[in-house]
């Protein structure tokens, strides 16, 4: 009888039979789409950072994060209106890092640079790190006048008034800069407790010079002195490295990418703003960038307690010369040490002691001033 079947397995619908191909005939229509635009390419998204007029609600919303931003004291995650560029530094080079290949830059970014070296319409690689606070009166100052682009300024309520406070806001006041006032409590939250002097101002990620241009810029000095730093990972002996430089008539500096303190806040509040004034680039492959500067002309020295160089003679200090600094702990590695071309150590009354690296690189530097102002 219908439906009193004994074979329950039995297939009772009918099997569906194979689907049908376009037959090559819509060929279009199996094409792609492009590439996924990013945010600050969407003229809809609030990320959108282009020149073209942004619908009403794309402004609002842009508007809205960038008020949320100043009251949380962050960056705004939007883009700047004419400029894809959010990066700071004397960098302004896309170039290639020593030893590395490049990565494509998109748009042309506005510049903020000290210098003519670079050619206009090109930029360096920013950090990877996100925005920072420079703190204390100088560095803050410091960073205005070198035209630093920066997201908000924070001022401690009841701070003390002086001539670097007068111009810090006034300068902040005149390019457009959030000016926001908040408690001291607030300030050392926000600061981890270090000393920030009642000022505080956000900046985004710095932007490095191109490590060709920085070559190419010493040597058309008259005595090119560079330095380098292998592997220091305390932001505080960058920024007191950067300091001896600026001070000793140095013209550049230039340290690894990976594993090595690189421009921060604590770095550029220790260079008391001369990270403004001093070329910095980033390399790939250190040993690579020292070789490279020794075909361009430089002698490489590196500072080692065991060099067989006395520094007071050495006799090279008056041609281009690059010094080379170890890191805190092992000093100079292996490979760096055996491409300087020489080694050389600092003579000390005591056997025992020895010099914090950034205090080397001054001792160094400042001989080498010495020895270019009186032997020449």
């Amino acid at each position: 009888m219908p439906g009193n079947s004994r074979n329950v397995s039995k297939r009772v619908v009918a099997k569906k039979g194979a689907v049908k191909g376009s037959g090559g005939k819509n060929k279009d229509s199996l094409k792609g789409r492009g590439r996924t635009l990013p945010a600050d390419e969407r003229p809809w998204h609030k990320g959108y950072s282009g020149t073209e007029k942004l619908p009403n609600k794309t402004a609002r919303k842009q508007e809205n994060e960038r008020r949320a931003a100043a009251s949380e004291g962050r960056a705004p995650k939007v883009g700047q209106p004419g400029s894809k560029d959010t990066t700071w530094g004397r960098g302004g080079g896309r170039g290639t890092p020593q030893g590395g290949r490049g990565t494509p830059q998109r748009g042309r970014g506005a510049q903020f640079r000290t210098g003519p070296r670079i050619a206009p319409g090109r930029r360096s690689n920013p950090t990877k790190e996100g925005p920072e606070l420079l703190l204390g009166r100088n560095p803050v100052v410091e960073a205005l006048r070198a035209a630093v682009p920066a997201t908000a300024l924070y001022v401690a309520q009841g701070i003390d008034i002086d001539e670097r406070v007068t111009e810090i806001v006034r300068t902040a006041g005149d390019r457009g800069i959030p000016i926001l006032e908040i408690g001291r409590n607030e300030l050392d939250r926000m600061t981890g407790g270090v000393l920030h002097q009642g000022i505080g101002l956000q900046v985004p990620p710095f932007a490095y010079e191109d490590f060709d241009d920085l070559i190419a810029a010493a040597l058309e000095q008259t005595a090119p002195l560079l330095v380098a730093l292998d592997g220091v990972t305390d932001p505080r002996n960058v920024g007191a490295v950067i300091r001896s430089v600026a001070a000793f008539g140095g013209h550049g500096v230039f340290m690894t990418e990976r594993r090595a303190a690189g421009i921060t806040a604590t770095a550029w509040r220790t260079s008391a703003g001369a990270a403004a004034r001093v070329p910095v680039s980033q390399v790939v492959n250190l040993t690579r960038a020292i070789k490279t500067a020794q075909k361009a002309g430089f002698t490489a020295i590196g500072l080692d307690a065991d060099g067989e160089t006395d520094l007071y003679q050495l006799e090279a200090a008056i041609g281009p010369l690059l010094v080379v600094v170890g890191s805190e702990g092992r000093g100079l590695s292996r490979l760096v040490g055996e491409t300087c071309d020489l080694r050389v150590s600092i003579p000390m009354a005591s056997d025992v002691e020895s010099l914090n690296a950034s205090v080397a690189a001054a001792v160094t530097l400042a001989e080498v001033a010495r020895r270019r102002l009186y032997d020449q």
